[in-house]
C-alpha cells in the first residue's frame, strides 16, 4: 500500500470446544495482535466458517473486553465489512475468542484483517 499503511491479518483453522456462549474462549495464541509503538489499527473486515452442528460466536476482544461479536451459523460462514470503524492506539491488544455450546466441538476458520498505519 502507498499511503504508508499496511495490511495485517489474524487467520488460520483451528480446532475448538466449546465452553459455553457466556464463557468465550481464546481460539488460539496466534490470533493475537498488539498495536506497535507509534502506529495506530484499523480492523476492516471479519470472515469466519463454522463446522460444527451448532451456532458459534467468533468475538473480537480488545484489551481483554469483547469489542465486536461475529456469530456463523451451524456447519455455516459469514463475510463481514466492518464499516464502522475505529483507531486502536498504540499499544492495544487483539485477540479472537469463540464463544459456543458446551457440548460444540469442531474447527473454526477465522481471517481477520486489520489496516495497520
Amino acid at each position: 500500500m502507498s499511503d504508508g499503511s499496511s495490511p495485517r491479518f489474524l487467520q488460520g483453522v483451528f480446532e475448538f470446544d466449546g465452553g459455553g456462549y457466556e464463557k468465550p474462549l481464546l481460539i488460539d495464541e496466534s490470533l493475537r495482535y498488539v498495536v506497535p509503538s507509534g502506529a495506530t489499527t484499523q480492523p476492516v473486515y471479519f470472515r469466519g466458517g463454522n463446522s460444527a452442528e451448532q451456532m458459534i460466536t467468533v468475538v473480537l476482544f480488545r484489551d481483554g473486553k469483547p469489542m465486536r461479536y461475529f456469530p456463523i451459523a451451524a456447519a455455516g460462514a459469514t463475510h463481514v465489512a466492518l464499516r464502522v470503524v475505529e483507531d486502536l492506539l498504540a499499544d492495544t491488544v487483539l485477540e479472537l475468542y469463540v464463544a459456543a455450546p458446551e457440548s460444540a466441538k469442531g474447527t473454526v476458520i477465522v481471517d481477520l484483517g486489520l489496516v495497520e498505519v
